[in-house]
């Protein structure tokens, strides 16, 4: 069969060539007296001038220390202003960024300071303590304190010294950041992310998230991950959205801010799209000002997100990505939302759908693994040319390991991850698919969907559910549903209720430890 490639509908853009941080503020003079980026509560905030100057009063600390290109910086904090300071504090002084999930334990912690090469970590004093062990062993020499020092550290405020210009740097071959992923498989490996990469993603999205002026952005989804990182962060910075940060989602202070800042972008994961969708709370505030919820990092079901979008009043959208693109390579325009799809492909890139058995490509309605090529590609794994060449191949083509579709009006659906496909009886099963099914019932508030081994079947279905009802979902019921919605073989055979449904910061369910109960 011939190559099929899906190439974007949305107009090519131009890809400046300028560093990250140039990027983000490129537009600080204009809007120098404007907010920039402040935390929800209001004790800290920062103008796009008092920003601009922090950043560079930081570099200048940061280079008189040894910061140079090729050393790494290890970042472990909640969202909060400084997030941004010290990110592009580091892009300045020429070096990398590798972004920690702060809930981590000292050896996860340790691991990726010694694999990423770190020698500094800035975190906030409630983790002081996790950090100080986990260098033990490391290269890193310093624990910076955003806020005030604990012993053994040493606070952020005596890095600042006089600005420096950026550090000369090559945008599309320098990493200007490590994020960690798994990938489509195995161990988290260092994503090494160019500032051209970083660029590239924010202006391909120009032309799917459209912001007017004074718009107000809240940012709850974690930077250290890269849907926080670069679709909040960084792109809300460089198109003037003021930014609202909180150091973890709660669902009523996320409503306050809603209210009384008047959120007009609110960006949101499946299982918050669920609160706002069937929370009572949210009736008791004014959420007028919300013009979009934004969701990613895991499949959103269409009538989950009707059922939202219908409550707010207002569009309910979704977008596909990961940690190796950037993130984006799928984005729903404005006004253009069709029911559980991930959008069309961004500009400037192309999307296959390749069937993994055969490697041949499928047409429009086929379903395969989602392959992606464009700007926003990783550079490669850390130090791993293997799981490099394993996830790009020699034509520049990026393996997703996400089975997709991409329907007549080049809208594409997620229907799986390739490792969690369900095989019954040589049938496939998708998790996802039963899962959208299963939130539908009004007796489960969350839900999971695994594979377990079966000597006949070679895998049987098994679900996993919350219930806050006082007469529990029984199997017969879920059956039920699932009988008078898909085939046969789709079936659940067996369930179990749970108290929560593991997930990580980002959203996704953690199905290996489902899988370890």
């Amino acid at each position: 069969m011939p190559t099929i490639i899906h190439a974007s509908p949305l107009p090519k853009v131009d890809i400046p060539d300028v560093t990250i941080t140039a990027h983000v503020l490129r537009r600080a003079t204009e809007l120098a007296d404007r907010t920039a980026i402040r935390d929800a509560s209001g004790s800290s905030t920062y103008t796009y001038a008092e920003l601009s100057k922090a950043i560079y009063s930081l570099a200048g600390g940061l280079a008189a220390r040894g910061i140079a290109p090729g050393k790494v910086v290890g970042l472990m904090a909640p969202n909060l202003p400084e997030y941004a300071v010290v990110f592009h504090g580091v892009a300045v002084a020429g070096a990398a960024v590798s972004t920690i999930n702060p809930t981590y334990g000292a050896k996860e912690v340790r691991h990726q300071l010694q694999d990423a090469g770190a020698s500094i970590l800035f975190t906030v004093a409630m983790f002081a303590e996790t950090a100080l062990a986990a260098i033990e062993g490391t290269e890193v020499t310093e624990v910076v304190i955003i806020g005030d020092a604990v012993p053994g550290t040493t606070a952020m405020s005596a890095l600042f010294a006089a600005p420096i210009a950026q550090v000369p740097v090559d945008p599309a071959t320098h990493t200007v950041v490590l994020p960690y992923s798994s990938g489509t498989t195995g161990l988290p490996k260092g994503v090494m992310l160019s500032h051209r990469n970083l660029v590239a993603n924010i202006e391909q999205c120009n032309h799917a998230i459209i912001y007017q002026e004074n718009e107000v952005a809240l940012a709850a989804l974690p930077f250290f991950h890269i849907y926080g990182m670069q679709v909040l962060m960084n792109g809300l910075l460089s198109n003037g959205v003021a930014t609202i940060t909180m150091p973890r989602f709660d669902m009523v202070e996320a409503l306050q801010a809603v209210q009384e800042l008047k959120i007009t972008r609110f960006f949101a994961v499946p299982p918050i799209v669920l609160g706002l969708a069937n929370a009572p709370i949210v009736d008791e505030y004014d959420t007028s000002s919300i013009r979009q919820v934004f969701s990613g990092a895991a499949p959103l079901g269409a009538e989950l997100a009707a059922k939202a979008a219908e409550r707010l009043g207002c569009e309910v959208v979704q977008g596909f990505g990961m940690t190796e693109l950037s993130p984006v390579s799928h984005s729903t325009p404005e006004g253009d939302y069709r029911p559980g799809t991930s959008g069309v492909t961004v500009s400037n890139t192309e999307s296959r759908i390749v069937d993994p058995e055969t490697g041949e490509d499928q047409p429009v309605g086929g379903r395969g693994e989602l392959w992606v090529r464009g700007p926003q590609v990783m550079l490669g794994y850390l130090n791993n040319p293997t799981a490099t060449a394993e996830t790009i191949d020699s034509e520049g083509w990026l393996h997703t390991g996400d089975i997709g579709i991409i329907d007549e009006h080049g809208h594409m659906s997620i229907v799986d991850r390739m490792k969690e496909l369900i095989k019954f009886k040589g049938f496939q099963v998708a998790p996802a698919e039963l899962e959208a099914l299963l939130i539908t019932h009004p007796k489960i508030t969350d839900v999971a969907v695994i594979g377990i081994p079966d000597d006949e079947a070679g895998e049987i279905p098994k679900a996993f559910v919350t219930t806050d009802s006082s007469d529990p979902v029984t199997l017969e019921e879920i059956q039920a549903l699932v009988s008078a919605n898909l085939v046969s073989y789709k079936q659940i055979r067996q369930f179990e209720i749970i108290d929560a449904i593991p997930k990580s910061a980002s959203g996704k369910i953690l199905r290996k430890d489902l899988r370890t109960r």
